[in-house]
């Protein structure tokens, strides 16, 4: 499993550039942009099937959902990327209806760089948001030192990073600091960008990976294959049941199982903060962004046909990336909405 994600997420741009370059005889263009979140991939995705279909090649620009939503919405790409859900007012604004398709779902992790304390530090909700409030600054604070009995934590500022471009990766982790903090949800709040208390800026889930990566008595977030692939130990994180969760993709589908079977038919819909004592509380969908009216009809076949190709063959190769699959009944929607896209 995890050898296949060092492979593809070091090998980022020459997977991107093998899946836009297809071969010589190729005869249409698709253009996507956005979430770096799903981008390990969405690269394999691209990268496989343009050897099952040759008459057509991918260019996806991975620079963050608030990219892609500006993208798609503006129609300078053929779909958009994101791990936020559009508000009403964003899909008011596209001059086309929108259609949410989701893909996978992936967990959002608490990583950090602390000399001498390996991977499973354990931190509540509490402890998380009163870090990026900037009220916790020290590694050996009596709160963190009291969820971890025997660990030698250094006396050590905190070094806070976060995203510095707009992210849906960003409206995940705040939705759960909202779920899960009074102060910071009136404070601070949720979305692809805020206001950020404290802390270093990083673009994309690479950027904060290399920051926290370089920067000792870090402490950051990314989606879970980019922490493995820099070799970042992460968090366990106490959910709403008050158990500590390692994050995983049984972690993550469990933090499913409740929200879909209530899946509403627009896919609109936060993972984070779920009941059940397996469920890890930062998960997400991520999404792609599709007109439901194609403009162009031989574009729009082939999109199609890729899409239908990841919700079946493509799901297989999301654990082995370390992403959730869609759930069962999750699929069996998403079939019926592809098939509105004309």
């Amino acid at each position: 499993m995890f050898k296949s994600v060092k492979r593809t997420i070091t090998a980022l741009a020459l997977v991107a550039v093998t899946a836009a370059a297809g071969t010589a005889s190729a005869e249409v263009l698709i253009n996507g942009a956005g979430a770096t979140f799903p981008y390990p991939l969405y690269s394999k995705w691209f990268s496989e099937y343009a050897k099952l279909d040759t008459s057509v090649k991918f260019n996806y620009q991975s620079i963050g959902s608030g990219g892609g939503i500006k993208q798609i919405t503006a129609q300078t790409v053929d779909f958009g990327a994101s791990d936020k859900f559009l508000s009403d007012e964003e899909l008011k604004a596209a001059p086309g209806k929108l259609i949410h398709i989701p893909t996978v779902m992936g967990a959002v992790v608490v990583t950090y760089n602390v000399p001498g304390v390996a991977k499973g530090l354990k931190l509540n909700s509490e402890e998380v948001a009163n870090i990026y409030l900037g009220k916790i600054t020290m590694w050996n604070d009596a709160k963190i030192a009291g969820d971890n009995p025997g660990v030698q934590l250094p006396a050590k500022p905190i070094v806070v990073v976060h995203r510095s471009d707009g992210s849906g990766t960003t409206s995940i982790f705040t939705d759960y600091l909202s779920a899960v903090s009074q102060e910071w949800s009136q404070k601070v709040g949720k979305g692809a960008s805020v206001k950020w208390p404290v802390g270093l800026g990083g673009k994309g889930n690479e950027g904060v990976a290399g920051q926290i990566k370089t920067t000792p008595y870090s402490v950051g977030y990314v989606e879970l294959a980019y922490a493995f692939e820099n070799k970042l130990p992460y968090a366990w994180l106490k959910n709403k049941s008050g158990v500590f969760v390692e994050p995983s993709i049984h972690s993550t589908s469990a933090a499913a199982a409740g929200a879909a079977k209530n899946m509403p038919a627009d896919y609109r819909i936060s993972l984070v903060n779920q009941a059940g004592k397996d469920a890890y509380p930062v998960v997400g969908f991520t999404w792609l962004l599709v007109y439901e009216h194609q403009k162009d009809a031989v574009k729009g076949k082939k999109l199609v046909e890729f899409l239908n190709w990841s919700l079946h063959k493509g799901q297989k190769m999301a654990s082995p990336m370390l992403y959730a699959p869609l759930p069962e009944n999750v699929q069996k929607m998403v079939e019926k909405t592809i098939k509105s896209i004309k």
